[in-house]
């Protein structure tokens, strides 16, 4: 049976042939292993080419009134709902995601657009200071988007979209490992035509044309989401032309259960975010912390909650937990579940190998870990997985410094009875989120980390004026400062 090929970039407002011809990365069907599509393994010169188109087509994009690049951002959202069945099915394939998390990842673009093109018109772009200077809002110029395989509509959503309704051009180098979605997202724009050079698409692998979007003269930002050491990496990268780097990048995240805390509810819902796209998400909550007159009771509980997932493939409409995104991530996870036995921990649910009946796929048994201290590796590591590590604390302060030892700060959450008592600890959490009493999060507010898990804020209004620059024009003011007096001496 042949698998689709596909050959072609996306730059200046075309479908043009790789100029890496013959070249292609496999896309595996992490619920089977197989290859089911092969995507370009592009070359430096489709880097190039797409940066040349961005950096031509800036200053007219610029110059073109918000409403009219709005109006153009309205037709892709009205694209995207003819291509929603078609990027599920593929999400289902290439991510392994189960129907429903796949639709939910379809949902997230429409949620982050949505609230993109309303929280645009809350910009003052254009502002007087009491002395009369004016300051201006402007777009950083051209945007090199590299985003990641775990949650591909989204990151691509929360970046390109923003960047380009306050005038921005971009280059999009989507996740080799999840491509499929973002040519779709691809065909959107095509089909809203937007302006030759606004958006540019190239595949390939990071060394290549990520290396290159990052080093170029010619691109003024970049805006990345992935690991660490990636963004440490691009970082490096770009500092030879001091262009602007964003970074969305890993966690190490603890739900921080207090005495009086309902554990019955609040375990089960903070291990569902921990298990939500098998584990892998930079602000899963992967460290449990419980004080020990606690401790055995959320043992019980999470050991019942994870030997109660159902783990399957994306097509069984009863699985609740997919694959993992491909053998190197599984071989990792294992690695780290191995290691954690090795330096003391204790399996009470899950452990190595997979789960019955899915030896083919990639599939990993949700795993908790009890007895573990915080030096642990993997209560410091970031495993991507689906693995809980619970670890005791006596005080409440002693809980808010295991939190906060982490090199990481995405993200954590807080359980008390009393809610003043949680928004009083939270406060205390070194991180860009904090989760209080449950797991729900609104759009419109801001997204991102302290620490190494990057200084990039995504979403809402914030996540807008991360594309923006600041310029203060002077002249003639319009209220003079109050003259000196003269010196008597």
């Amino acid at each position: 049976m042949s698998i689709p090929v596909y050959k072609d970039q996306y730059i200046n407002g075309e479908w043009v042939p790789s100029q890496n011809p013959g070249k292609y990365a496999d896309v595996e069907d992490p619920n089977t292993g197989k290859v089911v599509a092969q995507v370009p393994d592009g070359a430096v010169a489709d880097m190039e080419a797409a940066v040349k188109a961005a950096k031509a087509a800036f200053v007219p994009w610029m110059n073109t009134p918000l409403a009219e690049r709005k109006a153009y951002l309205v037709k892709v959202m009205e694209n995207w709902q003819k291509k929603k069945p078609k990027v599920v099915e593929w999400l289902k394939k290439e991510l392994g995601s189960p129907n429903g998390l796949s639709q939910l990842h379809v949902y997230l673009l429409d949620m982050h657009l949505g609230i993109a093109l309303q929280q645009v018109e809350k910009i003052a772009f254009e502002t007087r200071t009491p002395q009369g200077a004016l300051v201006v809002k402007e777009p950083v110029g051209v945007v090199g988007c590299i985003t990641p395989w775990n949650y591909p509509v989204n990151q691509i959503a929360c970046k390109i979209f923003p960047a380009m309704l306050v005038g921005c051009t971009v280059v999009l180098k989507p996740s080799e490992v999840t491509p499929i979605n973002a040519y779709l997202v691809a065909e959107c724009i095509h089909e809203a035509g937007l302006p030759k050079g606004v958006f540019n698409m190239v595949f390939g692998h990071g060394q290549t044309v990520g290396h290159t979007l990052s080093a170029h003269p010619d691109v003024d930002m970049i805006s990345f989401t992935g690991s660490t050491r990636a963004g440490k990496e691009i970082t490096r990268t770009a500092a030879d032309t001091l262009k602007v780097v964003k970074n969305e990048l890993g966690g190490k995240s603890a739900a921080l259960m207090l005495e009086d805390a309902d554990m019955k509810k609040l375990v089960p819902e903070f291990m569902t975010q921990l298990l939500e796209n098998s584990g892998q998400k930079c602000n899963a909550l992967t460290r449990m912390l419980v004080p020990k007159s606690k401790y055995e009771e959320v043992c019980g509980i999470a050991k019942a909650v994870a030997d109660g997932v159902l783990v399957g493939k994306a097509d069984d409409p009863k699985a609740q937990v997919g694959p993992v995104a491909n053998r190197v991530q599984y071989e990792k996870i294992q690695g780290l579940i191995k290691k954690g036995i090795e330096e003391g921990a204790r399996v009470i649910s899950g452990g190595l190998g997979k789960p019955d009946g899915l030896e083919d796929g990639f599939f990993v048994k949700p795993t908790v870990f009890a007895d573990v201290h915080n030096k642990m590796t993997i209560a410091q590591e970031e495993i991507f997985g689906p693995v809980l590590s619970i670890i005791p604390y006596e005080t409440e302060q002693e809980g808010i410094d295991i939190a906060n030892d982490t090199i990481y700060g995405l993200n954590n959450a807080v359980a008390a009875a009393d809610p003043e008592k949680a928004l009083a600890v939270a406060r205390q959490l070194r991180s860009g989120t904090v989760m209080v009493n449950g797991t729900f999060g609104t759009g419109d507010a801001p997204f991102g980390g302290y620490k190494q898990s990057g200084n990039a804020r995504e979403w809402g209004l914030t996540g807008i004026e991360d594309f923006l620059l600041v310029k203060h024009m002077q002249g003639q003011p319009t209220q003079r400062p109050p003259k000196k007096p003269k010196s008597k001496l």
